[in-house]
């Protein structure tokens, strides 16, 4: 359940720089929407999916370890004064995801069920 709603939530945050779905308060750079926008909505749809799960979760916490250290960082110290706290859990939520992988409510572990099946035939 967690990784499900990680992915649903970081996959909107990605709409909204691709698509504008839901309607941003301001404007983002163009390498925010070139760069962060695709990782977010497709990484979020691949780990809400449950598919290549590890490697798309490797791909957004980095993503957000980046957001964290060059965009928060500079501005304070402390997540809470910086408004990074979100990059950084993100980034620790897929960072474990991709440790722990994606579960069985995946299609990871359907296709690697049905993988398994067709070889012990």
């Amino acid at each position: 359940v967690l990784r499900i709603v990680t992915g649903f939530l970081f996959m909107w945050h990605g709409s909204q720089k691709l698509f504008n779905i839901p309607e941003a308060a301001h404007s983002y750079a163009e390498y925010i929407v070139l760069i962060a926008g695709p990782i977010e909505f497709f990484g979020g749809l691949l780990v809400l999916m449950g598919l290549w799960t590890r490697f798309a979760a490797f791909i957004c916490s980095g993503e957000m370890a980046y957001a964290y250290w060059f965009v928060h960082f500079k501005i304070a110290v402390l997540p809470l004064l910086n408004h990074g706290e979100l990059a950084m859990l993100f980034c620790f939520l897929f960072l474990y995801i991709t440790v722990k992988g994606a579960g069985p409510i995946s299609l990871d572990h359907l296709l690697g069920k049905r993988r398994r099946k067709m070889l012990t035939v």
